[in-house]
């Protein structure tokens, strides 16, 4: 499948971050504040455009979550861009509300995707298990959980899971999507002033994983599961009743990552192909 972009157009990157709190989510929606809503509409204003120039974006991060590094791109008339890519970043700061920046504005190299060509994604989830709960200054970005959580635990119960499995025990199903991915990391580290991190990184995640991960690894931080559970769970492929998503507002998209310019296009293509796992048809 070709992904080239139309005679007359420039593919621009835009690298941004935004607080999720009063977001429902990056996609857009009637009548909902989006972050998609909220920058196409920037973009059609400082460009004075009559046409919505639709974005496409890394990670379509859910209600309440945050992004520190999430990449999005967009097709623009090369009139246009010759006309306002220069001041593009400066005037959308202008424009856009306080809860979203964009950083950087630039052409996009041959090949760019920014949900397609990506190889990983990397999100942190913020944990404190303060008696006393979260720093009033922190709880918008990081969960209380009011049992104390056992980090070496959580590390040990995390190994199981990484490599490349179906995710389905972890992931709300959606029709014809895979649920097949590569989890390249996620361990979890307690800082100085006591909150815990957990690092995740895939290739990509379907609907829901990493909430569901961390719920299933701060049952076994609190001892109220083994370490082998949810291993155990990953393997029945199913859901589990005891596997809580987490709330959103811990969430943040922290990176993307993509391949050398030369390598973007294959990566692009290869995306795009539905995966099975060894020893399975495809159907």
């Amino acid at each position: 499948m070709s992904d080239e972009v139309e005679p007359g157009y420039v593919r621009v990157r835009l690298d941004l971050s935004y607080d999720g709190k009063d977001f429902s989510g990056w996609a857009k929606q009637r009548e909902r504040r989006t972050v998609q809503g909220e920058l196409e509409t920037a973009l059609r204003t400082v460009t004075r455009s009559q046409e919505t120039y639709e974005l496409t974006v890394a990670g379509r991060t859910d209600a309440g979550v945050h992004a520190r590094g999430q990449v999005a791109h967009v097709d623009l008339p090369q009139e246009v861009w010759a006309e306002h890519g220069e001041h593009l970043r400066r005037r959308l700061a202008g424009r856009l509300p306080k809860d979203i920046r964009v950083w950087r504005v630039a052409e996009a190299p041959y090949g760019f995707n920014a949900r397609f060509s990506a190889i990983w994604r990397r999100y942190a989830y913020r944990v404190s298990d303060h008696p006393g709960g979260v720093d009033p200054l922190l709880r918008g970005h990081v969960l209380w959980h009011d049992w104390a959580l056992d980090v070496a635990a959580m590390n040990a119960a995390s190994r199981a899971l990484l490599g490349e499995h179906d995710f389905a025990a972890y992931c709300k199903r959606r029709e014809g999507a895979t649920t097949i991915r590569t989890l390249q990391e996620l361990s979890w580290v307690r800082d100085a002033d006591g909150i815990v991190t957990a690092t995740v990184r895939a290739d990509a995640f379907c609907h829901n994983m990493v909430r569901s991960l961390v719920g299933a690894l701060l049952f076994v931080g609190d001892g109220h599961r083994p370490v082998e559970w949810a291993g155990k769970v990953l393997a029945a492929g199913v859901r589990d009743s005891a596997v809580h998503v987490v709330r959103p507002h811990g969430l943040t998209l922290e990176e993307v990552g993509y391949p050398a310019d030369e390598l973007l296009m294959a990566r692009n293509q290869e995306a795009r192909n539905k995966r099975t796992l060894p020893g399975r048809g495809c159907c």
